[in-house]
């Protein structure tokens, strides 16, 4: 029988681990003249690479350089010579299709924001730039709300914020006798706003008044827009042809507001909704209607007594231009509104009088508890409920419905896959998310149920030619045959493991997915934890398309660099070669091989101590964009064709930032824990590291942390440390794995971690007295709990931890709504069973319970606003070490989340973070806030 935290023999864990030998004073590594020692003002300044962009030919390169604090800029490189562009305060790329033009968002700088008002904050709305990558030549446009290209690449549309009022002059509506004219009151929702076509090619250019919406064809031969102005009764629908930049309203009302717009992509039809427009939006019921191009004649789609349309439907045509799809609702109607008292007897009118309650009814029944209920209204609110109109017979059929909500829609054209939560949304409470699935026939909206009760995140997957359906379940894979109704088990005589491995919650284990189809639906890919097998949709077996080197060399392989596109995936050919990445469990390195279908067998294409990361591909040419990092190397971007990863190009130089300072490196760890379980983990060295020398060493952690040996550290400032400013400044940094065992979360954290912590000193690098740890979230539960368990760590800061189980366990997760029992019962804290079928495991598993025992001084810090954790735990926490007589500190952010958002309280928590282990291990003074405190003090307001 396996021991409680009761029975263990904690007095002995307290004095083997126990060091409490004052620190002695530690100086940074010493720094060679022509480096000076990092400091949090160059973090701010260092900049990252975000959202990468890949023109359809592989010919130009866009992406964001971000400092972690400031503006960003853009960089646009030309891939086959040296030729790029820096656009000041760029971000959020986009590319033309021939990679011609390249536009950004431009937000309003730092700068203007942070000298703003508040009031003058609100107005304050991004621009954009567009770049020619043949001339360099900028346009720069300001407050733009979106810009899109065409598929074609041929055109730009910008769509401009509406303009503002000037409140400061006299409204010139207003007639000479001072009273102003009755004017129709427009809905936000219905106003439009400037447009802008231009055409690339030329430069020409047209403004549209009003425009509510638009659309682009996937062919490049149309946009559509809606443009609207309720006060002047001019509703429109503009047509116009891209090749000769023609513009015609083909259609127009007076009193319908037009919504949604959609073109077919052959060309033929316009979709589109409208409404009576002296209804409010949130209750105008809408038609849809569809207009042929050619002739001009206009057919409304069926209606249905059952089901309506409202401003939410949204309209998109299958790619085949057979099918219309949108949403629907079974009623439309104005939102409620509460009484008000207006005159002196409804002051005593009951009805009136409690229509100003403010009450929220909890029953037992409800399916969602009311804070997840509140933060699912809006989202509710919204919901449509697919349908689909098949172009040719004119027939509609509703394919979603209120007990079948969720359809995931693709390019097929007989079936769709359907899910429901709704069987399952009470005992999300406790036992996670549970789906049924569906398989849905487009043609009579019929629903067949595949699987019942399935994990939410375990779904099937549909083949191109919707023949099949394969899903993961309880350990194997299963093909399901649609026409005959006919499961089978692809995976049953196979001798490997489908189930997640590593998994150590109390549920059961997801598999690890699939990949491609094959074309045809000949066959598809699935993964087990290393290799990759082909499976044959026929005779429903397979081979190790990977040969079994995966689990032979303890390397994951994954198909990887095919074209995203999820309405549209990738189908394999017979006899493709593929790219696949390679993770080796091992040595924490990554590779590239090549493997062909049909045929078993990888071929190394690049391999070594790196991390790999595919990021884009190109469309239309066998390009892809990947970075390639280690902890003393950025991960700047490489380019390089599909299948010859090892002849790439660097097309950024970001590592050159860190030539200013000295960087340490990573080196890999393993140990073997007090279970006997083997352990690997991560060191990262101080910055001149002498062998020998004993350094105090900060532990941070969470679960598998050994997979970032080979990963650049963040150059933020957040509620993490920055390892390298730590190692800078003299710290060793251990990143240690810990594997949990189901009911013991605390227990097993806490042997991984000291003996982790013991193998970095018998190592000879960590000083025994001189030992830091720091986690957030879940490390700063584990954290907390260490502390209670050992007193091997000289400091700790814990950050959002969880202190006391028994309280947290039927708390709210504020930011979903959701309860915290399915946390602890089948998830992330791993106890398996309810608080009252065993209270002594929550008991033996909560910090709280063992304050007394604490001998290591603690910072404790939460966001009063906190989404996940509730931050009454870290109140308790500090109120019982407090009673305890513990060395106790309190950072308590106001209004923030989980994580800090706040740039200033980012920046705060991060210089108390380095000062308080500065003092607790290098023996530095402490700061004035913490051995004094801070008296609450209320400021005056900025003007």
């Amino acid at each position: 029988m396996r021991k409680t935290l009761k029975s263990l023999p904690i007095a002995s864990l307290l004095l083997a681990s126990a060091s409490l030998v004052s620190a002695g004073c530690y100086a940074a590594a010493s720094s060679p003249s022509n480096h000076n020692p990092m400091t949090t003002n160059d973090i701010m300044k260092f900049e990252s690479l975000k959202k990468p962009v890949i023109s359809a030919n592989g010919a130009v390169l866009a992406v964001e350089v971000a400092p972690d604090r400031g503006d960003s800029h853009g960089l646009v490189q030309m891939l086959a010579s040296p030729k790029k562009f820096t656009l000041d305060g760029a971000s959020k790329p986009q590319v033309s299709r021939d990679g011609r033009f390249a536009a950004f968002v431009v937000k309003t700088s730092l700068l203007e924001k942070a000298t703003a008002s508040e009031k003058e904050r609100k107005k304050l709305k991004s621009g954009m730039v567009l770049l020619d990558t043949e001339t360099g030549k900028e346009t720069r446009f300001e407050r733009v709300k979106e810009f899109k290209f065409n598929e074609s690449g041929t055109h730009l549309a910008v769509w401009f914020e509406a303009k503002e009022k000037d409140k400061s002059t006299k409204d010139k509506s207003e007639p000479e006798s001072g009273k102003k004219e009755n004017k129709a009151k427009v809905d936000k929702f219905d106003k439009g706003s400037e447009f802008r076509l231009i055409a690339l090619d030329s430069g020409a250019s047209q403004n549209i008044a009003n425009v509510t919406r638009f659309y682009f064809d996937k062919l490049g031969k149309h946009l559509v827009l809606a443009s609207n102005n309720i006060e002047a009764k001019k509703h429109q629908l503009v047509l116009v042809s891209l090749s000769n930049n023609k513009r015609e309203v083909v259609r127009q009302f007076n009193n319908q507001q037009i919504g949604e717009v959609s073109l077919s992509e052959d060309g033929k039809y316009i979709a589109f909704t409208h409404g009576d427009s002296e209804q409010a939006p949130f209750g105008r019921e809408y038609r849809l209607s569809l207009l042929d191009i050619a002739s001009g004649e206009v057919k409304a789609a069926p209606v249905s007594k059952e089901w309506k349309l409202n401003r939410y439907s949204e309209l998109r045509f299958s790619q085949d231009s057979e099918r219309l799809f949108f949403g629907r609702v079974p009623q439309v109607s104005q939102q409620l509104a509460l009484s008000r008292i207006l005159k002196q007897e409804d002051l005593f009118n009951e009805k009136i009088i409690t229509d100003q309650r403010k009450l929220r009814v909890w029953h037992g029944d409800d399916a969602r508890i009311k804070p997840n209920e509140i933060e699912q209204y809006k989202k509710e609110i919204k919901r449509t409920y697919l349908a689909v109109l098949h172009l040719k017979g004119n027939n509609l059929v509703q394919l979603a419905d209120t007990q079948v909500p969720d359809v995931s829609l693709q390019e097929q054209s007989r079936y769709v896959l359907g899910s429901s939560d709704i069987p399952y949304r009470k005992m999300i409470t406790w036992a996670g998310f549970y789906r049924d699935f569906y398989l849905i026939d487009l043609n009579t909206g019929h629903k067949t149920s595949i699987l019942i009760q399935q994990p939410s995140k375990q779904k099937p997957k549909l083949s191109p030619n919707e023949r099949f359906a394969v899903y993961y379940q309880q350990g194997d894979v299963y093909l399901y045959q649609i026409s005959q109704a006919r499961r089978h088990n692809l995976t049953k005589g196979l001798k490997v493991p489908f189930a997640d491995e590593d998994h150590d919650y109390p549920s059961n284990a997801p598999g690890y997915g699939f990949g491609p189809w094959l074309e045809n639906d000949a066959g598809l890919l699935i993964y087990d934890k290393y290799d990759i097998w082909q499976m044959n949709t026929a005779s429903f077996e397979g081979f190790k398309l990977t040969g079994g080197k995966g689990r032979k060399q303890g390397i994951q392989y994954r198909v990887t660099g095919l074209v995203d596109d999820e309405n549209t995936p990738d189908v394999l050919k017979a006899n493709q070669s593929l790219l696949l990445h390679g993770y080796n469990e091992k040595s924490k390195g990554d590779g590239y091989y090549k493997a062909k279908l049909g045929t078993s067998g990888v071929t190394t294409l690049m391999e070594g101590d790196y991390k790999l990361t595919t990021l884009a591909r190109s469309q239309d040419a066998e390009t892809i964009i990947f970075s390639k990092e280690r902890y003393d190397l950025f991960p700047d971007l490489y380019s390089a064709e599909y299948l010859a990863p090892q002849k790439a190009k660097r097309q950024t130089d970001l590592d050159a930032q860190k030539q200013q300072f000295n960087w340490s490196q990573s080196e890999l760890v393993h140990w073997t824990n007090g279970d006997g379980k083997p352990l690997d983990g991560v060191l990262i060295k101080p910055t001149n590291y002498v062998e020998g020398q004993k350094y105090p060493v900060l532990v941070y952690f969470y679960r598998f942390m050994s997979d970032r040996l080979n990963a650049f550290p963040q150059m933020k400032l957040n509620h993490r440390p920055n390892f390298a400013w730590y190692a800078d400044n003299g710290y060793a940094i251990f990143l240690p794995d810990i594997r949990f065992e189901v009911g013991y979360p605390g227990e097993s954290s806490v042997q991984a971690l000291t003996s982790g912590v013991q193998k970095i000193i018998e190592m000879g690098v960590g000083d025994p007295d001189a030992i830091g740890i720091q986690g957030h979230s879940w490390g700063g539960y584990q954290t907390a709990f260490a502390v209670t368990q050992t007193h091997i760590f000289k400091a700790a800061v814990t950050g959002a931890p969880v202190s006391n189980m028994t309280s947290a366990y039927s708390g709210i997760r504020h930011g979903s709504g959701l309860a915290r029992q399915f946390q602890y019962e089948t998830g992330q804290s791993r106890i398996g069973e309810s608080l009252f079928k065993s209270p002594q495991k929550y008991i033996e598993n909560s910090p709280i319970f063992y304050v007394e025992r604490i001998k290591t001084p603690m910072m404790i810090m939460f966001g009063d606003k906190d989404d996940a954790v509730p931050w009454e735990q870290g109140v308790e926490l500090y109120l019982a070490m407090r009673r305890a007589g513990k060395d106790v500190v309190f950072l308590q952010y106001e209004n923030e989340p989980h994580h800090l958002k706040k740039y200033p309280n980012k920046l705060d928590y991060s210089i108390r973070m380095m000062e308080y282990f500065d003092h607790y291990l290098k023996g530095k003074p402490a700061p004035k806030w913490l051995t004094q405190g801070e008296a609450y003090t209320e400021y005056k307001k900025a003007d």
